[in-house]
């Protein structure tokens, strides 16, 4: 189990999956539905999450998911995620969406969602997570985005 106050850094969450877009995956145009995308998205979240938290975790919120490019049968879509915000027992993953043709290598950015977690214990109740640190330059401008979003979402909440 990991240590709830050793602070972990964005990059050791980094996950990717990938997987072959087949024809159960999409529609009759061709199109990858997005709903396909989105469950996708959220396991890939989760497992960077879980990989945080050294916890399972449970899908709280999407905060949006917006299809820049269409996904076709045959692509093969690549998801990476990364911790960009913990709380006491939350925290938000950034997940990026590519479909790459791998015949001729040719890669889209197809869209990015932020999906909420909240980590648990064994008899399901919340758990504290470890808090995040900053890696890389560019990452105290990625976390500082990652906690405005969250006092939106508070916002919203209430």
């Amino acid at each position: 189990m990991t240590n709830p106050t050793q602070p972990k850094t964005i990059s050791a969450s980094r996950v990717s999956l990938a997987q072959l877009m087949q024809p159960e995956h999409a529609n009759n145009f061709g199109n990858v539905h997005g709903g396909w995308i989105m469950k996708l998205a959220d396991e890939c979240g989760a497992l960077a999450c879980m990989r945080h938290a050294g916890r399972r975790v449970v899908t709280v919120a999407i905060d949006r998911m917006t299809f820049h490019q269409p996904i076709r049968i045959g692509d093969l879509v690549t998801l990476t995620a990364e911790v960009t915000y913990t709380g006491r027992t939350s925290m938000e993953a950034e997940v990026h969406v590519v479909a790459e043709n791998p015949v001729t290598g040719e890669q889209t950015h197809t869209n990015k969602a932020y999906i909420v977690y909240v980590a648990l214990n064994e008899d399901g109740s919340r758990a504290s997570v470890p808090p995040l640190l900053a890696g890389h330059e560019t990452d105290h401008a990625r976390i500082a985005q990652a906690q405005q979003r969250q006092q939106e979402r508070l916002k919203q909440a209430q």
